[in-house]
């Protein structure tokens, strides 16, 4: 049996999330603690007693995911579980940088501070209201980057996310994505609907926020990750952290391609996804990906058990 370590992206987002976790492992509360000392402030107050739509904010949700997905790493290495069980991590889109922070490329303060200047550069990248992005189900990755190619007329539209064979999201401007869906429809997909984003995330109009993760990311040491990381980008294996710095840079604008990346890794002979942090969302679409496959969600203290005890 081989497992590989995946971390989940924006939208898992949840109030209370990781709190179980931090009150029964001390190794999970002190993940929160250097997180809020990393931002200067009370992240964790946010997360387990706020309102939804603070949290949901990209600049507080992103190092917030990251933080549960690390929370859930230090329950696992306290019952004995370490990422040597993993044969490779992988993230979506934000979750990249929780597998990265996972196999020790960088550090927990790092990955937390990289992530709030993420979602800060990602919502400022296009004013509110120019962009939009949206899900398409029931076309193939193909069929959809076609509509996609169809609706630009000049403006922005790509294929954004490949997220499992019949699940798919553009990303644009708001006139492009607003035109995708209704060619969408025409192409045949089951549905195709507008999501409620705040910014058109992976698409060329998040070129600025781009270049603003190249200069955050060169001021911060990265090291070798202990387990490969299955890049976004390539959707293959990479061990070189001047090439993954280089591959974060290019994510921001770049194709998310969750589909391919799990169907690498299954045909690398894994047979076993460990989603760790909030939510399943990802085990869903690792069910309609690689269907053969065992799943585990890692979110709470019994999940934890669960693992230990399997």
């Amino acid at each position: 049996m081989s497992i590989a370590f995946v971390f989940p992206g924006q939208g898992a987002q949840t109030i209370g999330m990781g709190r179980a976790l931090a009150e029964a492992y001390p190794e999970a509360r002190a993940v929160f603690d250097e997180v809020d000392a990393a931002l200067g402030e009370k992240l964790s107050n946010l997360i387990w007693e706020g309102e939804i739509e603070a949290l949901t904010l990209t600049e507080n949700a992103q190092p917030a995911l990251m933080a549960t997905s690390m929370a859930a790493m230090a329950a696992l290495k306290a019952e004995g579980i370490g990422l040597d069980r993993a044969a490779f991590v992988a993230g979506h889109s934000l979750g990249e940088y929780s597998a990265l922070c996972a196999a020790g490329t960088l550090s927990l303060a790092d990955a937390a501070r990289l992530l709030r200047i993420r979602g800060k550069a990602m919502q400022a990248a296009v004013p509110v209201g120019q962009g939009a992005m949206a899900a398409v189900l029931g076309l193939d990755a193909e069929k959809a980057a076609k509509v996609a190619e169809d609706a630009a007329q000049g403006n922005v539209c790509q294929l954004a996310n490949e997220n499992d064979p019949t699940q798919n999201v553009l990303s644009g401007s708001k006139a492009a994505i607003e035109r995708a869906v209704v060619l969408a429809k025409e192409a045949g997909a089951k549905r195709a609907l507008p999501l409620p984003v705040s910014a058109p995330f992976h698409c060329a109009l998040m070129q600025p926020a781009a270049d603003e993760m190249a200069r955050a990311l060169g001021e911060v040491t990265m090291n070798a990750p202990q387990v490969p990381l299955v890049a976004n980008v390539t959707a293959e294996a990479v061990t070189d952290a001047g090439q993954i710095r280089d591959l974060l840079v290019q994510q921001v604008t770049g194709r998310v391609r969750w589909r391919s990346s799990v169907e690498w890794m299954a045909a690398q002979g894994v047979t076993e996804f460990w989603e760790i942090g909030a939510g399943k969302a990802l085990s869903g679409m690792i069910r309609r990906i690689a269907k053969d496959s065992a799943m585990r969600a890692i979110g709470t203290p019994d999940d934890v058990t669960a693992a230990k005890d399997a």
